[in-house]
C-alpha cells in the first residue's frame, strides 16, 4: 500500500455540500496559510489484515521493531521541572525513567537496576539519586553508577564500569513536549516530526499548560482505539446528536510527509441531513447544548452565521488568558477540529483546541490500550503545575472525569464501539478491515507507515524484555 497523489483520487467523489475550502472562503477573520494546504493521498483500496488488531505475534513485532525504536511522546517539560524531578514512561512491558538533569537538560533510561533487574522507580516523583529499592546499588541522575553496597564482594563490577552506566535513550522537546526514542542511535527527532513542527508554527504549544490528563483503559487493540480519532466518518452513527452543527462528511483529509490531519468544520450542517432546514440560531443552541426550556446565550441576528457568532464568544472566552493574540485568529481556528497525527500515536490538535491523544497498549496485552487526553491551555503570567492524570479503569465512565465537560459524552460514545469492534474482528471471517479511499485515509497513512515499520519477515520473540528480543 503505497502513496500516490490526487490525481489518482476521484476528485469528483466527494459529499455535497460546503467544502471546508469554502468555509474558509467565507471566514471574518484572515485565515492562516496553513489552513489551505490541500494535500490528498491515495493508498489504494486494499483491506487492512485483522491479524494487526487480532494477533500476539504481530504484537510482538510492533513492540521489536517499531516501540524499541520510534520516537514517541513521554510527558510534557513542566512535568519536571526541576533537576531530580522523573516520570515513568511505559510502553507495552517497557519502562523508562525521564530524567531532569542538574544542568536542566533531559535523560532517559530503562526502568531497570543493572545488579538484578529491579524496577528502580515505581511512581512518579523527586529524587537525588536513583538507588534500587532491593540491594541498593545507586546511580547518578545522569545515569553513572555511584554506590555499590559491600562494593568488596563486587571487583568484577569496577572493571566493568561500561556494562554498570544506566544505557540511555534518545532524548528531544518540541513545542514543551518531551519525546524519547528507546534507541539512542535514532535519528533527529526533528527529522521524525517534520511538517508537523512547520504547521504549528502559528500555534504555540508551547506557551500552555495541562489543566487536564485523563487516561483511560480500553478493551480493544490501541489502534482500534485510535482509529476512531482518526476520521470523522463515524459520527453519523456514533455521535447523531452532533450532525446539526458539524460538517463530519465534509471533513478535509491531508496527508503530508511527516503527519497527517483530519480537519473537520463546525457551525455547519451534516451533509446527511439532507434537506432538513436548520435555522443559524438552531445551530447555535446545539452546539452550546442548550436545553429546549432555556433561552440561548447569545442572541444570532439576521445575517449573521452561528460560526461567527460562536467563534467571537470563543475569542472573549481566552482574551483574558490569552491577550489580543485572538483577534489574529480565524473562526476556523476558534471553531474547527484541526486534528493532527505524527506516527505512531501523537494526535496534537491545532489552534484553540486543547485536545492532545496518546493510545498505547496497556502494558503486554494486545487486546487492550490505555486512550489518554491532555488538555493544553494558555495561561497568563507564571505557568500552572501540571494536572494530575485522573485514571479511569475499563468499566469506569468518562463522565466520571468533569475535567473533560462535554466531551466526556462524546468519548462514551466512541468507547461504546471499541470492545465490539475488537470481539468483531476475532470473530469474523472476513481477512481484513475496509477502510474509504479519502475519508478514512489518515487510517490507511498510519498502516502504510505502520508496514513500512514492521517485518512479517522477522522472527519474533516469545519472552519479554529488551535482552529477550529478536531485533
Amino acid at each position: 500500500m503505497t502513496a500516490t497523489d490526487e490525481s489518482e483520487l476521484d476528485t469528483g467523489a466527494r459529499s455535497p455540500g460546503l467544502s471546508y475550502q469554502d468555509l474558509l472562503d467565507a471566514d471574518t477573520h484572515p485565515v492562516p496559510d496553513v489552513l489551505r494546504l490541500e494535500s490528498a493521498k491515495y493508498f489504494g483500496s486494499d483491506d487492512v489484515p485483522i491479524e494487526r488488531y487480532t494477533s500476539r505475534e504481530w504484537h510482538r513485532r510492533e513492540v521489536d521493531q517499531m516501540w524499541s525504536k520510534v520516537w514517541q511522546f513521554a510527558c510534557r517539560d513542566e512535568h519536571i521541572p526541576e533537576p531530580g524531578d522523573y516520570i515513568i514512561y511505559e510502553i507495552a512491558e517497557l519502562s523508562f525513567l525521564v530524567v531532569r538533569q542538574e544542568d536542566g537538560t533531559i535523560k532517559a533510561f530503562p526502568n531497570a537496576c543493572l545488579h538484578r533487574g529491579r524496577q528502580l522507580k515505581e511512581y512518579d516523583g523527586h529524587c537525588s539519586e536513583l538507588r534500587c529499592p532491593f540491594h541498593g546499588f545507586a546511580w547518578e541522575l545522569d545515569g553513572n553508577l555511584q554506590d555499590v553496597p559491600a562494593a568488596w564482594d563486587f571487583p568484577h563490577v569496577d572493571q566493568r564500569p561500561d556494562d554498570f552506566t544506566l544505557p540511555e535513550c534518545s532524548v528531544d522537546t518540541w513545542a514543551g513536549f518531551v519525546f524519547i526514542n528507546p534507541d539512542p542511535d535514532a535519528a533527529p527527532l526533528a527529522e521524525h516530526l517534520g511538517d508537523l513542527m512547520e504547521h504549528f508554527e502559528v500555534w504555540n504549544l508551547e506557551n500552555r499548560f495541562v489543566e487536564g490528563h485523563v487516561s483511560r483503559v480500553i478493551n480493544a487493540n490501541w489502534k482500534i482505539a485510535q482509529e476512531a480519532f482518526c476520521e470523522a466518518y463515524h459520527v453519523n452513527a456514533t455521535h447523531p446528536q452532533i450532525l446539526t452543527y458539524l460538517g463530519d462528511i465534509n471533513s478535509q483529509v491531508d496527508v503530508f510527509e511527516n503527519c497527517a490531519r483530519v480537519i473537520t468544520p463546525g457551525g455547519t450542517p451534516s451533509p446527511l441531513l439532507g434537506d432538513v432546514d436548520l435555522t443559524e440560531t438552531e445551530m447555535a443552541r446545539a452546539m452550546l447544548d442548550v436545553r429546549v426550556d432555556h433561552p440561548t446565550p447569545v442572541p444570532i441576528e439576521e445575517g449573521q452565521t452561528a460560526r461567527a457568532v460562536l467563534s467571537q464568544m470563543a475569542r472573549e472566552r481566552w482574551r483574558p488568558l490569552a491577550g489580543d493574540m485572538v483577534d489574529q485568529m480565524s473562526d476556523s481556528e476558534m471553531m474547527d477540529s484541526l486534528d493532527y497525527t505524527a506516527f505512531p500515536n501523537f494526535h496534537p490538535w491545532g489552534a484553540f483546541n486543547r485536545i492532545v491523544y496518546r493510545f498505547r497498549p496497556n502494558g503486554d496485552d494486545h487486546r487492550s490500550a490505555i486512550m489518554e487526553c491532555f488538555l493544553l491551555s494558555p495561561f497568563s503570567g507564571e505557568r500552572p503545575p501540571p494536572a494530575k492524570e485522573t485514571k479511569l479503569a475499563a468499566d469506569e465512565a468518562w463522565t466520571t472525569a468533569p475535567e473533560l465537560g462535554m466531551l466526556a459524552k462524546v468519548f462514551e460514545q466512541d468507547v461504546f464501539n471499541m470492545a465490539k469492534v475488537q470481539k468483531g474482528l476475532e470473530a469474523t471471517r472476513k481477512p481484513g478491515a475496509t477502510f474509504s479511499n479519502y475519508q478514512e485515509s489518515k487510517i490507511r497513512w498510519l498502516h502504510t507507515l505502520l508496514g513500512e515499520w514492521v517485518n512479517d519477515d522477522v522472527p519474533v520473540s516469545v519472552g519479554t524484555g529488551a535482552k529477550a528480543r529478536t531485533s
